[in-house]
């Protein structure tokens, strides 16, 4: 038995069980548990910024523009390292995957320290968003691969648990942390996790057994995308329900810490608090939503996230006159809109589920960040309009999109229970006839 690709079988015998074949037991759980390390320092990297935001743009004399672009910068490079990590990873395989982007992304955020202009913020920022672009599809490609089906959704969202708390963690120390030892130390603070998780994900973390013993070694052909053919609707539907929510969610993080503090007047520690008690809420949901999608069916139990998620977002932004006259209500509403992103924790099984093993690292990584991608705009868009319409109304706009992704998660197939190989064979046969 190797570290890397588990038991061989001897010439003659039949394989050895695939690790999601297998009764649930160390292997998977040291899997789950690296992978969640990697993914929660992820984004951790990936939202920090919005958390400092205001110092930065204050130390650096930059404008509400100036510093939209610099969120939006980080989310479209975000797209292009899910293209480059996509290919990668099923390439060369999920292992290296993580390694080489967790080490892009810690560089990245420690580069970011030392920004003494918007040029070299936008730099630096570009530069963490290609590695945080690249762990996510490989993670969940690498969970996917190895947990039983009965138990794929509840895994993956243990470990897509690292999301809310990442963004914890930056609510934490972006109202807390920073007024005492300044963004710049933040930053530098902020890259050793990143260090520390790729020299053990080198050492402990085994390769998907699916990819290995798939045999794919390849960049994907003209021949793979043919054979994907009959799937073109299904992806397509999917891209725009992820596309929707991503809109949900951005036009939610990308200016809420800073909407609280330069429209709503509140302290740093204040919006800390009301940022931290609706990532409370975020790790609950996104912690239940696998056990309620493996019980209930994944379109169901996203769809009612999705409409908590909306409910939740009208108090603190558009209704926050009404809303803060009965105390509460906008800390109860900001919990109630973090358990909805839960939703997320979904994304990783619906698509790993849907694609064969060949393409799944480079479709996982391209639907996510492709939409992720988008919300290039999406800041720019919030500060544009937020002349027009408020600042409070603008980020409204995310409940819309909320509910509309509610509505066309059931334009997908329910994939409850299906084998994570199922989809293979039919795709070599029809990859075959091209040729590699």
């Amino acid at each position: 038995m190797t570290a890397a690709t588990g038991p061989t079988a001897a010439p003659g015998l039949a394989p050895a069980p695939l690790l999601s074949e297998r009764t649930l037991g160390p292997i998977h759980y040291r899997i789950v548990a690296l992978c969640f390390a990697a993914w929660i320092f992820d984004f951790y990297d990936l939202i920090l910024y919005s958390f400092l935001l205001v110092p930065i743009a204050r130390d650096l004399h930059m404008s509400k523009a100036d510093s939209s672009l610099a969120r939006g910068l980080a989310l479209a490079m975000t797209a292009a390292g899910g293209v480059i990590f996509g290919f990668v990873g099923d390439r060369f395989g999920r292992k290296p995957t993580i390694i080489v982007s967790v080490l892009i992304y810690g560089i990245g955020t420690m580069l970011c320290a030392a920004s003494h202009s918007l040029l070299q913020l936008l730099v630096f920022r570009s530069f963490t968003g290609l590695g945080i672009g690249g762990e996510w599809s490989a993670g969940q490609s690498l969970i996917a691969e190895s947990v039983p089906p009965n138990r794929r959704a509840r895994y993956a969202a243990y470990v897509q648990v690292g999301a809310p708390l990442g963004v914890l963690m930056a609510a934490y120390l972006g109202g807390f942390l920073e007024p005492r030892i300044g963004w710049r130390a933040v930053f530098a603070l902020s890259a050793a996790p990143a260090f520390i998780v790729a020299m053990a994900v080198w050492r402990w973390l085994p390769e998907s057994d699916v990819w290995t013993r798939s045999g794919a070694r390849r960049w994907i052909s003209a021949a793979d995308v043919r054979a994907l053919r009959p799937y073109r609707a299904m992806i397509a539907t999917l891209f725009i329900v992820l596309l929707i929510n991503s809109e949900a969610y951005w036009f939610t993080y990308s200016w809420m810490p800073g909407y609280l503090q330069l429209t709503r007047k509140l302290a740093p520690q204040a919006s800390g608090r009301l940022m931290i008690g609706m990532q409370t809420g975020a790790v609950v949901g996104y912690a239940l939503f696998g056990a309620l999608a493996d019980r209930f069916g994944r379109r169901p139990v996203f769809s009612v996230y999705a409409v908590m998620m909306a409910i939740g977002l009208l108090p603190p932004t558009i209704l926050w006159d009404w809303a803060s006259a009965t105390p509460g209500l906008i800390a109860s509403a900001m919990v109630l809109a973090g358990v909805g992103t839960g939703i997320w924790s979904g994304v990783g099984p619906i698509i790993s589920e849907m694609l064969p093993t060949s393409v799944r690292n480079t479709s996982l990584a391209l639907m996510l960040n492709g939409t992720r991608g988008l919300q290039f705009f999406t800041p720019l868009a919030i500060t544009a309009l937020s002349v027009y319409l408020g600042f409070g109304a603008t980020l409204s706009i995310g409940a819309l999109f909320s509910a509309a992704g509610a509505a066309m998660i059931w334009l997908i197939p329910e994939t409850r229970g299906r084998l994570i190989t199922a989809l293979d064979t039919a795709h070599s046969a029809a990859v075959e006839p091209y040729g590699p």
